[in-house]
């Protein structure tokens, strides 16, 4: 398993429960590899530097420049080093704090350059582009796992945040499905700037049982690109979700959409989240 890490503190509640969860994984015996991007000093910022330059002279056209370094394995080192640990999982963890409805800058940076053309997604076969359920990292499976400031109620149905599943589509749907990754329920612990020890100690052990249950645990259901549920446009057809517009239509059934874990919160805890 990998464990993508992106919190710049290491006395956090985000690092505490990352370590939780290598020790459970380990206790179980599960060869585990970590990349602590803050720790790394990753950098997330692609550009020209991360491939040769196009011989032709021409302006720099990312993507294409992407699959061509791929194929050519002249990728930048740190690049080419977190997609040797990608091949090497069978599963992979991001774990982050929810900063404005999303991951950090540096964990979308290391999505943007090491879930490059060539690897990730823009694989074709006979029939086409695969994707959605498809992609280049077919076969494996993605859990996150993150804090969020605040209340469970304000992710709920009818929260003034949306739905924690909702919030984290285009990371679930758009980043993890689109190249082929399973998606799992996501983890979040919620109200963590104010989590008393009992409510630690509540996240911790959700953890724990996340990370045992995931050899059998039911990835998100989402509707898979070429599985006949959507035309040539990509569009779904009239008679699949008939009169839905909203994210839910692209789940198998609405009702599978799974609410994640919530940690209680109360009197502040010391350590940040």
């Amino acid at each position: 398993m990998l464990w993508i890490f992106a919190h710049p503190e290491q006395r956090s509640l985000n690092a505490s429960l990352r370590d939780e969860g290598l020790r459970e994984l380990a206790a179980a015996g599960h060869p585990t590899r970590v990349s602590d991007l803050y720790t790394m000093g990753f950098d997330p910022v692609l550009d020209a530097g991360d491939f040769p330059a196009d011989p032709s002279g021409d302006r720099l056209r990312v993507g294409a420049a992407q699959e061509r370094a791929h194929r050519r394995a002249e990728l930048s080192a740190d690049v080419s080093a977190e997609q040797e640990k990608v091949r090497w999982a069978s599963v992979l963890v991001f774990q982050f704090p929810l900063w404005w409805f999303g991951p950090p800058a540096i964990l979308k940076g290391w999505f943007d350059r090491v879930f490059a053309q060539g690897f990730a997604f823009g694989v074709r076969d006979e029939r086409g582009h695969r994707r959605y359920g498809d992609g280049g990292l077919a076969g494996r499976r993605a859990l996150t796992v993150t804090s969020v400031g605040a209340r469970a109620s304000g992710f709920g149905p009818r929260g003034v945040h949306g739905r924690l599943d909702e919030v984290l589509f285009p990371l679930l749907h758009g980043t993890f499905w689109y190249t082929g990754l399973e998606a799992l329920p996501p983890y979040a612990v919620y109200g963590a700037d104010r989590l008393t020890d009992a409510g630690y100690a509540e996240a911790a052990a959700g953890l724990r049982e996340r990370i045992r249950a995931l050899p059998h645990t039911e990835p998100l259901p989402f509707r898979t690109e070429r599985g006949g549920d959507y035309d040539a446009d990509l569009v779904l057809y009239p008679h699949v979700a008939p009169g839905r517009t909203d994210l839910g239509a692209h789940y198998t059934s609405a009702d599978d959409r799974t609410a994640p874990c919530a940690a209680s919160g109360g009197a502040a805890r010391n350590v940040r989240r």
